[in-house]
Order: C-alpha cells, then sequence, then structure tokens
C-alpha cells in the first residue's frame, strides 16, 4: 500500500472508531443484588458501572428491563461527596471553595439539600432537588457552547433534559469561570439556576470513584430501604430493595498490568502472545480506566501501545490508528525515531526511547 494512502485511511478513522476497554454481559437469572455481584465478581470482574452515556447505550443495546447494577446506597449523610454532572469533570473542594456563598453549603433545614443554584451574585448554594428552576444546558461541539433554559424543572429533570438536547448541565471550574458563562447569568433578570453539581451516598460495587448517575426523573425517590440501582425500560435509573431478585449486568475488565520490566518491543511481544495487543487510548474516559491501572505499577512509568514512525512522520496506535485524543505532559509531544509512549502514573504521557524497560499495559 502506498503511504499517502496508508495515512488517508488513518486519517479517516480518527472520527469514528472507538475500542472498548471493558464489556457489559447481561445475566438473565433472578438474584438478589448481593448475590448477583457475588455471581460477577466470580465470573467476570464485578456488577456493571456505567460511566457516560455512551456506557448507557451499550449496556441498553437491546434493552433489558428491571436489571441490577453495580451502584448502591450506603445511606450515610455524613459522606457525601459533591459530584459533577458532566463525566469526566473532578469536583475539588479548595478549588472550588470561592465559588460557594457564605456559609454555603450549609444543608440547613429538615430536608437534605443536594443540589446546586448559582444566583446573580455567581456564588453557589445548595438546595433541595426538588425545586423547581431555570437551568444552563453545556454543548461540547457547536459554535454556542450555552444554553439558557426558561422552564423551571426538578434537577433530575433538567439534567435529563440537557442531556437529551445537549451534552449535559453545564459542570466544571473552567466553564462557569468562562467570561461567556457569567455574561449569561449576569443578563438573566431571575436569580436562581441549576448548574450540574450533586451529591449522593450512592457508590460502585467496583470501588471506581464514577460520578455518572442516570436516574429516571419521575421514578427515582432517593427512599431509605431502595438503596440498590436497576435499568428501567427506557435506559434511565430507579432503585429497588437490594433482596428483591432480578437479572443483573457483569462487566468484565478487558485491561490488565503486567508488573514485568520490558522493552516496547518485548511489551508488545508479550501482550500479543499472550493477551490481544498493547493498550490503545481513544478517549478521556478510556484514558482514566487505564490511569488507574497505571498507578498499581512497579515502575514510575508504563508501556502504551504508541508509537512515533520516522517514514509517515506521526505517532501512531499499535491498532493502526492516528492519535486523535492525547494526554501529553507539557512540551512532551515531539518527533523522535525509535520512541515509544509511556504512562507515568500521574496519567500524563511521555516520550521515551523504545529500549527502556517499564511495566505494560495488555488488552484482553
Amino acid at each position: 500500500m502506498q503511504w499517502s494512502l496508508f495515512v488517508l485511511i488513518l486519517m479517516g478513522q480518527c472520527s469514528f472508531f472507538t475500542c472498548h476497554l471493558y464489556e457489559y454481559h447481561f445475566i438473565q437469572e433472578n438474584r438478589s443484588w448481593d448475590d448477583a455481584q457475588s455471581y460477577c465478581t466470580e465470573k467476570y470482574t464485578d456488577l456493571a458501572t456505567v460511566s457516560n452515556m455512551r456506557d448507557v447505550e451499550r449496556l441498553t443495546n437491546p434493552p433489558q428491563t428491571g436489571a441490577w447494577i453495580g451502584l448502591r446506597s450506603i445511606n450515610e449523610a455524613d459522606i457525601k461527596e459533591w459530584h459533577w454532572s458532566l463525566p469526566g469533570e473532578k469536583y475539588n473542594p479548595t478549588e472550588c471553595e470561592p465559588e460557594w456563598g457564605p456559609d454555603e453549603p450549609n444543608n440547613g433545614g429538615n430536608h437534605p439539600k443536594n443540589c446546586v443554584k448559582i444566583k446573580l451574585s455567581q456564588k453557589w448554594h445548595d438546595v433541595r432537588c426538588s425545586h423547581r428552576l431555570n437551568f444552563i444546558c453545556y454543548n461540547e461541539t457547536g459554535p454556542q457552547k450555552y444554553f439558557l433554559i426558561v422552564d423551571p424543572k426538578y434537577w433530575l429533570q433538567a439534567q435529563s433534559h440537557c442531556r437529551k438536547h445537549h451534552t449535559d448541565l453545564v459542570s466544571g471550574l473552567t466553564e462557569i469561570r468562562s467570561e461567556e458563562f457569567k455574561s449569561i447569568t449576569k443578563e438573566f433578570n431571575h436569580d436562581h439556576l441549576w448548574i450540574g453539581l450533586f451529591r449522593d451516598t450512592w457508590s460502585w460495587s467496583d470501588g471506581k470513584n464514577v460520578s455518572f448517575r442516570h436516574w429516571d426523573p419521575v421514578l427515582f425517590k432517593d427512599e431509605a430501604l431502595k438503596t440498590c440501582a436497576m435499568t428501567t425500560e427506557n435506559g434511565k435509573w430507579n432503585s429497588d430493595k437490594c433482596t428483591v431478585k432480578k437479572p443483573f449486568y457483569c462487566y468484565d475488565d478487558k485491561v490488565i498490568l503486567i508488573n514485568e520490566s520490558k522493552t516496547w518491543d518485548e511489551a508488545l511481544d508479550y501482550c500479543r502472545a499472550n493477551h490481544s495487543d498493547l493498550v490503545s487510548i481513544t478517549d478521556s474516559h478510556q484514558q482514566r480506566w487505564v490511569e488507574k491501572r497505571a498507578k498499581m505499577a512497579d515502575t514510575e512509568f508504563v508501556w502504551l501501545g504508541m508509537r512515533y514512525t520516522c517514514t509517515l512522520d506521526l505517532w501512531f496506535w499499535v491498532i493502526d490508528r492516528l492519535v486523535c485524543y492525547h494526554n501529553w505532559a507539557q512540551q512532551e509531544k515531539t518527533e523522535g525515531c525509535d520512541r515509544a509512549t509511556a504512562m507515568e502514573r500521574d496519567g500524563k504521557w511521555y516520550k521515551k526511547a523504545d529500549n527502556e524497560k517499564f511495566n505494560f499495559i495488555c488488552v484482553k
């Protein structure tokens, strides 16, 4: 194949290719939530963890109703954590502290205040999620990023609307501190708007700190006795008593950390001989998934399945895909023959001589 044609084929694959680092399995056998988790940890990895809307689509295609997933409420108000609605955004208490209004969050009164509104003053206030407020949606793509929705809804209803028509409720300090966002809130003549900040007592059975929630705004009531999450017919989630027997979803993790130090070529040969390949990362969600494995390595860096080709003058993945998503450390994306990509434990990517020896990450 001519090199120019090869490059064109690679270029065309940037926009649509996605590799999955874990698989879902629907188990059509009625079990309690605890028994379902035991089954999943024995046969696969754990009950299903769902990280974003893409996972929701994968999980519910074909749709199955009333099936357990790996989300459970421990029902202890004192350990509630704040999360952003948009997957991937992390709430940092120190950075966010200046954004709160005086004496906020206070969780005052007889009812928990688990959702956040922004006032005309640009300050945040915790409030009951059952209030009806206008809200601001966020678009990841397109010329317009923010959409003011003047249609008062509960917080869950607002979140559902934004995910259906845009990307999500506006989330993250980068967006909320932007001048474009501030101009919208200043021009609006009402002083209360939902933003995508919430807290709850729900956590995933595999221990992953995934903040994504997809509750049905009509069905879900967060009742004290119904502390295990399940899918519904429309793909959204509700909760039920954990002792009720239902079918369930397991997931199988395909990412494997190899705690042996090898050169890049040796790592590639090992993965292909014993598993599938060295890991490739095509989006931010996969980055977070692999990053958790890298933290457990014995070496400072782990090899990824990316290499630089001097012939084509570009970086590419071993699955023959160009690097469309990246997480390079500052000033690290530079050319160099005999160079491959390694991830540091903090998740940043670095170019390394391919004869250095590190642990590495394979895909089953």
